[in-house]
C-alpha cells in the first residue's frame, strides 16, 4: 500500500475505500487530485465536519493536491445523509456569506496556496443547469432500485424522502465528474456516511468518462463510551470562537475519556505516530498527555497564543499555577455584592447553571463552589445563602466552580 495510504490507515483514518489497491498504484504514478465536500449549512464548522480535513492535510503533505469543494449548489437542496427530517432551506444569500465564513475557517487550517490545496464551489457548475439536459445526459446513467439500496436512502424512506432531496446524489455525483474534467481529480474522499453519493460519483465517471476514479471514507468518531465525539453540553465543538471559546475548546480535550488519548492524537494532531504512542505509553498518569492533546489541537484550530492562554486558564482553574485572565469570566454588579448576592442567583448569572432552578439542584447536590477572600474554594451548603462583597479578593473577583471541571471568574464592578 502506498505510503500515504498507510499513514492514513495507521492513524485511524481508513474506512472503506473503493479500491485500495488501485488507489496505491495511481498514487505510486504520481500526486492525485482529490477532494472533499462541505455544504455551507451553517456559520461554522464544527470539529466532527474537520475528521477529513485532517486527512486532507495528510495527503497534501505526502504531495497529492488536495481541493475543498464548497458546497454553495448542493446546500440549495441539502444533503439526506444521516437525517431524519428535511433541512430547513437557506436563502441564497446566506448559503453565500456561510461559504465565506467556513472557506475562512479552513484557509486557517489548510493553507490554501491555488495548487496544492484550493477551493473550488459547486454553485458555478450547478447553479445554471438545464434540468432537461441534466435528466437526458446525467439522469439517465442512475438507477432508482440502485439508489434507494444505499443507507441514507433506506433510513429516510422510513421517515419521508422528499423528491429534491432524492436529487441530491446526481448533484454529487456530477460534482466529481466536473472536477474530473477540470482538474483531473480522480479521488473522493468523505465520512462514511457519504459511501453511497461517492460510490455513485465513482461509477457516475467510469460510465461516462470511461475512466476509473476512486473513492475513500473515514470512520464517523464517536467517543470510547459511544457517544457522538465533539458533542458538548453547549452543543458541537465550533470552530467559531464566538460559539464555543477557545477555552472550553481546550477543555473539550483535556477533559477525554482516558481510552480515547491515543485514538485522538493520531487523529486530530499531527505529532508524529510514534510521538503519539510514546507519549501514552511514557506517562502513567494521563492527565499529561490529555494536556497535550487539548494544547495541539487548540492550536491547529485558534493558533499557538490561544492554545497558551487556554492552557494557562485551565492550570489557573485547576490550582496549578497559570493566568486567572485566561479563564472564563464574567463581569457582574458589585452592587449586587454590597446587597448580598444569592448564591443560585449568582451561579446563574455566570452562566454555569442555565436556570435557577438548576443552579438550586447544583447547591443541593454538593457541587458549588466558590472561593472567599484568600481564595481557597469552598462548597455553597445552603441555598439561600448571600455572598457579599467580603467574599471578592483584593482586585474584585470572585472564583465559582460547578461539578468538577466548569469553572468561571467572577469580576465585580
Amino acid at each position: 500500500m502506498h505510503p500515504a495510504l498507510e499513514n492514513l490507515k495507521a492513524r485511524g483514518f481508513f474506512q472503506q475505500c473503493t479500491s485500495a489497491e488501485g488507489l496505491s498504484k495511481l498514487m505510486e504514478e504520481g500526486p492525485v487530485t482529490f477532494y472533499v465536500g462541505c455544504d455551507p449549512t451553517g456559520t461554522s464548522l464544527h470539529i466532527g465536519h474537520m475528521v477529513p480535513f485532517f486527512a486532507y492535510r495528510h495527503l497534501r503533505d505526502a504531495g497529492h493536491k488536495g481541493i475543498a469543494l464548497m458546497g454553495g449548489g448542493t446546500a440549495r437542496i441539502g444533503d439526506p445523509s444521516g437525517k431524519t427530517e428535511l433541512r430547513k432551506m437557506l436563502s441564497y444569500e446566506t448559503l453565500d456569506a456561510n461559504t465565506a465564513l467556513i472557506t475562512a475557517q479552513l484557509d486557517r487550517f489548510v493553507g490554501f496556496d491555488g495548487d496544492s490545496a484550493r477551493v473550488a464551489n459547486n454553485k458555478d457548475w450547478l447553479a445554471d443547469l438545464n434540468y432537461i439536459d441534466f435528466l437526458r445526459d446525467i439522469g439517465s446513467h442512475f438507477s432508482v432500485n440502485r439508489m434507494l439500496t444505499f443507507e441514507a436512502y433506506k433510513k429516510r424512506l422510513e421517515t419521508g424522502l422528499s423528491f429534491i432531496e432524492f436529487n441530491y446524489q446526481l448533484l454529487q455525483s456530477f460534482d466529481f465528474l466536473e472536477l474530473y474534467r477540470r482538474h483531473n481529480n480522480r479521488l473522493q474522499i468523505g465520512g462514511d456516511d457519504q459511501w453511497g453519493n461517492i460510490v455513485a460519483g465513482v461509477e457516475l465517471v467510469r460510465r461516462i468518462e470511461g475512466v476509473e476514479v476512486f473513492g475513500m471514507t473515514f470512520p464517523l468518531v464517536t467517543t470510547a463510551g459511544g457517544g457522538k465525539m465533539g458533542k458538548t453540553e453547549k452543543g458541537a465543538l465550533f470552530l467559531d470562537p464566538a460559539i464555543t471559546s477557545p477555552y472550553d475548546f481546550f477543555q473539550y480535550w483535556r477533559n477525554v475519556d482516558d481510552a480515547d488519548i491515543l485514538r485522538f492524537l493520531l487523529m486530530f494532531t499531527f505529532m508524529p505516530e510514534d510521538e503519539c504512542r510514546s507519549l501514552c505509553m511514557a506517562s502513567k498518569n494521563p492527565n499529561g498527555a490529555k494536556e497535550r492533546l487539548a494544547w495541539e489541537v487548540t492550536a491547529l484550530i485558534h493558533g499557538r497564543e490561544e492554545a497558551d492562554k487556554a492552557l494557562a486558564g485551565a492550570k489557573a482553574a485547576f490550582g496549578g499555577g497559570g493566568d486567572k485572565s485566561a479563564m472564563p469570566s464574567v463581569v457582574l454588579s458589585r452592587s449586587a455584592f454590597e446587597a448580598g448576592y444569592k448564591v443560585t442567583d449568582l451561579f446563574a448569572d455566570a452562566g454555569l447553571a442555565a436556570t435557577k432552578s438548576e443552579a438550586r439542584r447544583l447547591v443541593e447536590q454538593g457541587g458549588a463552589f466558590l472561593s472567599g477572600a484568600s481564595g481557597d474554594l469552598a462548597p455553597a451548603a445552603d441555598v439561600n445563602a448571600l455572598v457579599y462583597a467580603d467574599s471578592l479578593n483584593a482586585q474584585g473577583e470572585l472564583t465559582l466552580r460547578a461539578g468538577k471541571k466548569k469553572y468561571c471568574l467572577v469580576r465585580a464592578t
